[in-house]
């Protein structure tokens, strides 16, 4: 079992001393107005993630070794599993289909960027 968890990891949401992206947790609806008011001067991206699927631990994993974007990209992190409801107000809002696992960016206000699975990319966000 134990090379299994080191091939997909754990199911659990990334601790912040084991990560070297500075998350966010996004647990509150009301979080995505601070999300947007933000994005009028920083971009916002927002992982979406699956805790229970292997390749969404995967295409995280990816992205926290790749992630050095600090200064330019805040860094939301959205557990599915707990907050649906916050995943559904987002593609609502945003006009974002959900996919898990997604990354979505938001810049003055709107969407401007969103992948998901293989397609996402640290480096990416260098280019916004």
């Amino acid at each position: 079992m134990s090379f299994l968890k080191n091939i997909f990891g754990s199911s659990e949401a990334p601790k912040q001393n084991t990560s070297k992206v500075n998350w966010i947790e996004l647990n509150d609806l009301a979080q995505l107005q601070e999300i947007v008011t933000l994005s009028e001067q920083n971009p916002v991206a927002i992982f979406k993630h699956s805790t229970r699927c292997s390749i969404s631990r995967m295409a995280l994993k990816q992205f926290e070794n790749e992630f050095d974007s600090e200064e330019k990209v805040t860094p939301y992190f959205l557990d599915l599993l707990e907050h649906r409801d916050i995943s559904n107000e987002i593609a609502s809002r945003f006009g974002v289909m959900h996919q898990s696992p997604q990354l979505i960016v938001i810049k003055n206000r709107e969407a401007v960027y969103h992948v998901s699975h293989s397609d996402i990319d640290a480096e990416a966000l260098k280019n916004l």
